[in-house]
């Protein structure tokens, strides 16, 4: 475990709060009656953190200065967005919802094509607003390793071909962008949980898998109070950073090291992540305090379909191969169905799970549906490819070119606003019971 201090690590790559309309979600409380079915470095990696040039510096100022504008413009788009509350069933059937989901707890979002100019089929749809999307042209210069190239992108070099997705600046640039369209989902929230009322107060949060390292930040500007550290397999986080934020180069499915305990403990987007999620929960409830919490922010792969709209597309084909190609690789990018019930499994009480939907694209009838289908429509186009070559390489042997071609009518279908996906989004969080029994 490598440990990069405020000195040599932080600052936001143009992060903001956005506040964006009330979630349109249920909420569903379990125990485990229903139950289905403290920090110090260490030597797992030695090499020095460089430290920037002053030019390297003086760069990174001026461009996060440009940053800023584009936060307080994508932030005044989100404002503007109106929630609305849909109280119709799920779009689901029984028995996709039996095997794929707790049925406890349904979703009260649901999602129909806009009919009118076939769900607009453009983007520039009066229900939207603004549609300015943003991004960071932010880079991160400081590095622990050499990065491992491959196929036209760089991949961590800690616990190399561990995880699937590449961490250069273009997927930076990506992973900040979902970020802001997490906060749009959740009102602008960093969090669901109730860590306000945690007994004690808020002292020490961990961020596992924290990626760029901006949901961190955020928090640590928001609780300034609190000691706020964020790990990751690559050291891709910005300069600078609040005093009370530093960071480590880790991995979360090691037995942790930390020594003493969290009152609250985040992770997002880590469906892609991990060979095996249930050792991690049980990690994580080891290292929450009594009366903290625990919580995760994640998507279920693969997307759904309201009608038969992707039957025969190179989509179709798409989610048909990154499928197979995880599976092959011992990886199970669906889990997040199983969030809740892993939770409880792992000890937590008073698990609460709220469910949203991201449609891709402009086609779903309402206003805040359809920014949210733009924001993550952004999200996805911005990520293909990293998505992608990994996978389909290593795993099904494609050759990069066979993967591009691919891509190009990938790309098409998800344009087109004409193929009626969505993803699922699910936030889960439980609480440590005060008194564990032996």
């Amino acid at each position: 475990m490598l440990t990069l201090t405020a000195a040599d690590l932080g600052g936001d790559r143009g992060g903001s709060s956005h506040v964006g309309a009330a979630p349109i979600c249920d909420e569903h409380k379990s125990t485990t009656e229903e139950e289905t079915p403290v920090l110090s470095p260490s030597s797992r990696v030695q090499e020095e953190v460089e430290e920037p040039s002053d030019a390297d510096k003086e760069s990174k100022i001026e461009k996060e200065a440009d940053v800023g504008k584009d936060v307080e413009q994508s932030k005044a788009v989100v404002e503007e967005d109106t929630a609305e509350k849909l109280d119709q069933p799920s779009l689901l059937d029984p028995e996709e919802v039996q095997e794929l989901e707790n049925p406890d707890t349904p979703s009260i979002t649901t999602l129909s094509v806009d009919s009118s100019n076939h769900g607009s089929e453009r983007d520039d749809d009066s229900a939207l607003g603004d549609a300015s999307i943003y991004t960071t042209s932010t880079s991160v210069r400081s590095s622990v390793f050499q990065f491992v190239q491959e196929n036209g992108r760089t991949y961590h070099a800690y616990r190399e071909g561990k995880y699937y997705l590449p961490n250069d600046e273009m997927e930076q640039d990506r992973l900040d962008l979902q970020h802001h369209l997490f906060l749009l989902t959740l009102s602008g929230e960093l969090y669901n949980a109730p860590i306000k009322d945690i007994p004690g107060g808020l002292h020490n949060v961990l961020d596992i898998a924290t990626g760029t390292g901006i949901w961190a930040i955020e928090f640590a500007h928001q609780f300034p109070s609190a000691n706020v550290i964020g790990t990751d397999l690559s050291p891709i986080q910005p300069d600078f950073a609040p005093p009370n934020c530093h960071f480590e180069v880790d991995d979360a499915e090691d037995p942790w090291l930390f020594p003493y305990q969290f009152d609250y403990i985040h992770g997002r987007a880590l469906a892609t992540c991990f060979k095996s999620h249930l050792p991690v929960f049980r990690s994580a409830f080891a290292y929450t305090k009594p009366g903290g919490y625990f919580e995760l922010q994640d998507c279920i792969v693969p997307f759904r379909c309201i009608d038969d709209s992707i039957k025969g597309t190179a989509l179709e084909r798409w989610v048909e191969l990154i499928m197979a190609g995880t599976a092959k690789l011992g990886k199970d990018w669906t889990r997040v169905k199983r969030y809740r019930e892993m939770m409880v499994e792992a000890g937590f009480e008073d698990v609460v799970e709220r469910k949203y939907e991201w449609p891709v694209g402009t086609w779903a009838r309402g206003e805040r549906m359809k920014m949210l289908g733009l924001w993550y429509r952004e999200d996805l186009l911005a990520g293909l490819q990293g998505f992608t070559v990994a996978v389909l390489t290593r795993a099904l042997g494609m050759g990069r070119e066979e993967v591009e071609v691919l891509l190009v009518g990938v790309r098409e279908d998800i344009r087109s606003n004409k193929i009626h996906i969505y993803i699922p989004v699910r936030v889960v969080h439980g609480r440590k019971p005060l008194e564990i029994e032996q």
